[in-house]
Parts: C-alpha cells; structure tokens; sequence
C-alpha cells in the first residue's frame, strides 16, 4: 500500500508516494500562486497527486489515504485550516477539498512544524524514540513535539509554537507582538539580525571583520552563514557572533528539554548545515543548563530528512 504526503508551502506544493517504510518512492511540486483563491491551490495540488499516480503505473486504489502538511493552525480533528497567515486559508475545509478534487476518501491535515516532527521520529533522527521533539531554524523558530508516537498539538490544534517561548524578558521585538520570543535570537533571521548587529559595533569602534570582506561592506547581504564561515577562518567578530547565537540557542533548547524531557531534540534548518560547528559547542551549553543529572540525557541531534520531511510526514499522519 502507499500513501500521498502533500507539503503545502507559501512557495510550492510538494507531494510524494510514500511506501509502508516511510520511503519516498516518486515526487514533484508546483508552484502555490498564494495569492489566489484557495480552491484554486487545492485543485493543483490535487492535479499534482494525480499526475503522481500515473507517472508511478499506479491507481488511486493502491493510494490508503492522503495527508497534508499545511502552515498555520490545521485542525486535525475537522480537516480545516482555521488560519494561515501567508496562505488565504481562514477556516478553510482543505480535507473536504482534496477528497472531492482527487476522488479519495481519507485525508489527514497537520500543522507542517508537527509533520515534520513526526517524519523524524518514524524515519529520521528520532526513529524509535518514544518522545521527541524537532525544531526547525528557518525564517522563523518552528517546533513539533511527538509524544507515544503521537503529534502533540494542544486541545486546540494550535500547540507547540516554542519559538514562543520567550528567553529574554522586554526582549526584541517579535513579529508575534510579544517581546523576547525565542525565535527572535535563534532562528535564521535572528543570525542575520545578530550579525548586523556586530558588524555595525565593529565599524563603530574600528575593528575590521572578515565578514566585511564576504559581504563586498553591504549589509544588506548579510546571510545566515557568513558568521560561521569567518569564525572558521580565525575571525574574531565572526566567533564572537557564533558564540552568542549559540548561547541563545542552547538556552531555549534547555527550556524545552527541561519542561518534556524528550528521548531525542532534532534540529532542522540550513543553520545545521555548520554541523559540528553547531553541534559540539551546543551540546556543552545545553547540558550545563538542563536540570537532570546522570546517564539518562537527552540526544541532541540533526534532523536528517531535510525538505522531505513534511511530505514524509503528512504521509504517516494516519499510521
């Protein structure tokens, strides 16, 4: 038997037949043209599960169900997307759509944050973990909590935001209208910030950065991995950088660690493209700031199914 795992994204629709070992065993995407009628999107996105199909020489018959991976709040109980900030999705029957569009008559949805979560934890970096959790350093802080090998959500399908949880009171201004919020010091966009931020110290007391150098003096071409590259390279603000957003990092990664006590915290992102870099100097910091104590830790590991997460995870929700 296989399964459909949609990956629905303010940019594309990705999708995927998925076999009973959670592989991906055919894909594609279109793009999403957000700022169109939602029918519209769904009829894409069923327009693509069904050229899928046929491109694999098989039939919706072979096909268990479908699920979707969808931004925002996704009532997993109802089928609807009751909000989604860069999709126009406001109480919107997704799964009602997708079951008339493509002629199926199971679709689970999920938040895409929880999806990926529970891609991890039945064929990634958390497989076989009872509890885990996966954050994912993006253009923002996204999280998703698997708890008995079920995406944990809250009563009202809107849980596990820990990029709010805030690690710095009357902190920086969050896009959330709370102040602090985690997201803002260790989501990519936090890097970004956080390097500005150094670069315009060091102008200001005279101090020369091999950052300068990789960003032709323009800060507007600041990414999130000119820290790290001039860190390697012996560059004192580029450590100086690597060191703070580390910090900041470890201390919401405590937090979570401390409240759900996970088998396994995976993180996600291209942030973790820096690998040992991240992770050697991370996991010291972690673990001098979470309360237990003895052999029994939590695993700090990479996520390791990358953009296929969501498809892989919509693809499970119904196992």
């Amino acid at each position: 038997m296989y399964y459909l795992g949609i990956d629905l994204g303010g940019t594309n629709i990705a999708a995927g037949i998925v076999d009973e070992n959670h592989k991906i065993v055919m894909k594609g995407s279109v793009p999403t043209l957000a700022n169109r009628d939602g029918k519209l999107i769904i009829q894409d996105m069923a327009n693509l599960c069904k050229k899928l199909i046929s491109d694999m020489g098989i039939t919706l018959d072979d096909i268990a169900y479908a699920g979707i991976a969808s931004p925002g709040t996704a009532n997993s109980e109802t089928g609807i997307v009751e909000y989604a900030n860069n999709l126009p999705f406001r109480d919107f029957p997704i799964a009602d759509l997708l079951k008339e569009y493509l002629g199926i008559e199971k679709v689970y949805i999920e938040n895409d944050a929880n999806a990926a979560a529970k891609a991890e934890s039945v064929a990634g970096a958390a497989k076989g973990a009872k509890f885990s959790v996966m954050i994912t350093l993006g253009t923002g802080l996204g999280g998703g909590i698997v708890i008995d090998g079920n995406v944990y959500s809250g009563f009202n399908h809107a849980g596990a935001e820990l990029g709010h949880v805030v690690i710095q009171k009357d902190g920086k201004q969050c896009s959330c209208g709370r102040k602090g919020c985690w997201e803002t010091y260790s989501s990519a966009t936090g890097l970004v910030n956080m390097t500005k931020e150094h670069l315009i110290k060091a102008r200001e007391a005279g101090v020369h950065s091999l950052i300068e150098d990789m960003i032709d003096g323009k800060l507007e071409n600041v990414n999130a991995r000119v820290a790290f590259a001039a860190m390697k390279q012996g560059d004192k603000v580029g450590a100086e950088i690597v060191d703070e957003y580390i910090d900041y990092l470890a201390s919401g990664i405590a937090t979570i660690i401390n409240i759900f006590q996970p088998n396994v915290l995976s993180i996600g992102g291209g942030v973790c493209n820096e690998k040992d870099y991240l992770l050697i100097p991370l996991k010291e910091k972690i673990f001098k700031e979470t309360y237990t104590r003895g052999d029994k830790q939590t695993e700090i590991k990479i996520a390791e199914l990358g953009n296929d997460a969501g498809i892989v995870g919509a693809a499970a929700l119904g196992r």
